[in-house]
């Protein structure tokens, strides 16, 4: 049996099941850490996102004479032994190091301490959609070329997903539930919403959570080139990410993690923790419908929001802002913005949307996870991220997309949104933390 919120006059919710309930506890975001292709750490991200500035630029990690987009969102000047042993990390995967380094500063941001009385309630879920695909393409290389001698004993635990949650385990020494999501570009916020049930449900006082993705290579774009599902503005890299815009042409790729540190509120409040917000709701759908694209009237997004809403007890007219999956695809966009109009009605022309992925570029499985870090910030800080390049308005995508500059509002409630190739759907909610009963 889960807490069940209602909704009362005003912005406030009650619970309406007892505070002692032990299996219905409430959970907060103790603690940060990024890694982005707009810096690395929270507060380099966070400067840059807020100024609008774009982090897509030319490919660097190969080269792209032959392919059609020649463009990306990567971490620059990332050192993985900033973040570990050297010896660790001569054999850690680019994906599971971010993992790691962004994991670090959200620790030592919450002030969480794992040692042995704790460690078994402490557990660790990751999102990931397409785990060490770069491995695996230099592997393939080496066997082809060299033949299965060559092929390193490190192959398989550097190229699957759920070495990231592994190596975190290992390193900081977390020994409560440990998982790895792999529902496409939803995973990391499936993780998020899995952990907070986890924590909300007793099975552990606190979770290292969140997404990651780095397959900024050869296979990545030519196999989302041949979908024609990646932005082709190549001569004008900073502007190539442009969600809801009406000259939109595809997403772009983008590389890091965000992870969060999310506890039950007792065990935060036991120890002094500072809290940035309070994960209130969390929903779940598939569309049924298509591999790749959602449905047209956006049923599966509805169904998804709607079971988030329901989680925090919460109407649609009391949401502030919604930090959109908004990927920049012709369809995504529209389908999306179609989804926000059936649900909100009124309000969606009211509430604050907008979508960091212009900025960020598409982390797929990591996006979720960079996503919950920035709307937890937005709230703490009472400010909206923009949605730059957009400068075309678009028929049917005619909502408050927040276009070019922050906005500076009071924000209460704020939902994120991540919606999966195969139709796996995934809204979370956060929520200004109020001590007391009521958020």
């Amino acid at each position: 049996m889960r807490i069940c919120h209602q909704a009362v006059s005003g912005r406030q919710t009650v619970l309406s099941i007892l505070q002692e309930d032990p299996l219905n506890r409430r959970v907060v975001i103790t603690g940060v850490g990024l890694v982005t292709p707009l810096g690395i750490g929270v507060e380099d991200s966070w400067q840059a996102l807020c100024a609008g500035k774009s982090g897509v630029g030319e490919i660097t990690r190969f080269d792209t004479t032959e392919f059609q987009t020649k463009i990306a969102a990567e971490v620059k000047d990332f050192h993985a032994e900033d973040f570990m042993p050297k010896k660790e990390a001569r054999r850690t995967e680019r994906f599971i190091a971010f993992a790691i380094a962004a994991t670090r500063m959200a620790l030592e941001d919450s002030g969480l301490e794992i040692k042995a009385s704790n460690a078994q309630r402490v557990g660790v879920i990751t999102g990931c959609g397409l785990g060490g695909l770069s491995m695996l393409e230099s592997t393939c290389i080496t066997l082809d070329r060299k033949g299965p001698r060559r092929v390193s004993p490190f192959f398989i635990p550097m190229m699957i997903g759920n070495m990231a949650p592994g190596m975190i385990s290992i390193l900081f020494g977390a020994k409560g539930p440990n998982a790895s999501i792999a529902t496409a570009c939803a995973a990391g916020s499936h993780a998020v919403g899995d952990s907070y049930r986890i924590i909300s449900d007793g099975l552990a006082d606190a979770m290292i959570t969140g997404g990651v993705e780095s397959v900024v290579n050869p296979t990545c774009i030519a196999g989302f080139n041949a979908m024609k599902a990646l932005s082709t503005r190549n001569n004008e890299p900073e502007k190539a990410s442009r969600p809801f815009d009406r000259d939109r042409d595809g997403f772009v790729v983008g590389e890091g993690s965000g992870i969060l540190i999310i506890e039950d509120l007792e065990h935060a409040r036991q120890r002094g923790a500072h809290i940035y917000a309070e994960i209130t709701g969390y929903g779940m759908s598939g569309d049924g419908y298509h591999m790749t694209s959602p449905p047209p009237d956006g049923s599966g997004a509805v169904r998804c929001m709607q079971a988030a809403l329901e989680d925090a007890g919460l109407r649609p007219d009391e949401i502030d802002y919604i930090n959109a999956h908004g990927t920049a695809t012709p369809l995504n966009d529209l389908y999306e913005t179609r989804a926000i109009k059936k649900l909100f009605k009124a309000h969606a022309y009211k509430v604050a949307v907008s979508s960091t992925k212009s900025m960020t570029g598409h982390l797929l499985g990591g996006a979720g996870g960079i996503e919950s870090v920035f709307t937890a910030l937005s709230i703490r800080h009472d400010c909206i991220p923009p949605t730059i390049n957009h400068e075309h308005s678009d028929n049917e995508c005619d909502l408050d997309y927040v276009p070019g500059r922050l906005r500076k509002i009071r924000v209460e409630h704020a939902m994120s949104n991540s919606f999966g190739f195969g139709g796996t759907n995934a809204s979370l909610i956060f929520s200004k933390y109020r001590n007391g009963n009521t958020i």
